[in-house]
């Protein structure tokens, strides 16, 4: 399989390509910068936020398509700006509709193509200091339901909803010791999430067997978003 990834060269999405060669599909990241470890993935430089998708380098048919690029912007809602909230939504939203409409062509020519985006669990379990981010994945998740619907049975369309994830865009979540071990503990499975964790998850979504699965929203997340012990 062609499987494409925007903005996938460090975090989760350097667990999905990794997760992907081994399983000896082609991989294609358009991403600012490239870690240099993932052995076997042609690079293609992409800044997501600032520019649109040249399309010179990618794949003619793409069965899989991931986008990555994200933020974890958790203020109380006094301290954000109107600015604040248009940034999260052009990162998450906006960039991620100009990604999927340059490429949905070549996706439209694979037998069963599998889109798969990026959600958070306080969409669906209200947290606070969570407006801005919960906003922009929000629409995230009501845009893969409606494309789903419109682009069914040829494009399937999932999200993936994680809970706090150790990786670098977390980095200020989890700075020491004593606040890794208090993220851990909110979780009724008492660990944080691994980027292996999502990749996996991501993995299932882009093959066969969740050929029967559009539409969907897939919490993976600990128990956090489900479960109180």
């Amino acid at each position: 399989m062609n499987i494409v990834l925007i903005g996938g060269s460090y975090g989760i999405g350097r667990s999905i390509a990794q997760q992907q060669i081994q399983k000896g599909n082609s991989v294609w990241i358009a991403s600012r910068t490239m870690d240099e470890s993932i052995d076997g993935a042609l690079h293609l430089p992409f800044d997501a936020f600032k520019e649109d998708l040249d399309l010179t380098g990618f794949p003619e048919q793409i069965d899989g398509l991931v986008y990555c690029p994200g933020s974890i912007n958790l203020r109380p809602f006094t301290n954000l700006r109107s600015d604040d909230f248009r940034e999260d939504m052009e990162i998450n939203f906006f960039a991620m509709v100009r990604c999927v409409q340059a490429l949905l062509p070549r996706l439209k020519k694979s037998d069963q193509a599998s889109l798969v985006l990026f959600s958070t669990v306080a969409v669906q379990t209200g947290l606070p200091f969570h407006t801005s981010v919960s906003a922009a994945k929000g629409a995230i998740e009501g845009f893969a339901r409606a494309l789903a619907a419109e682009m069914a049975p040829r494009i399937r369309v999932n999200v993936v909803a994680p809970s706090l994830t150790d990786t670098p865009l977390a980095s200020k979540l989890l700075s020491n010791e004593k606040s890794r071990t208090n993220n851990a503990e909110r979780h009724p499975l008492k660990r944080l999430g691994t980027p292996e964790d999502i990749a996996s998850m991501v993995g299932f979504l882009l093959e066969i067997g969740s050929s029967w699965m559009t539409g969907q929203t897939i919490q993976v997340d600990g128990g956090m978003g489900t479960l109180r012990i």
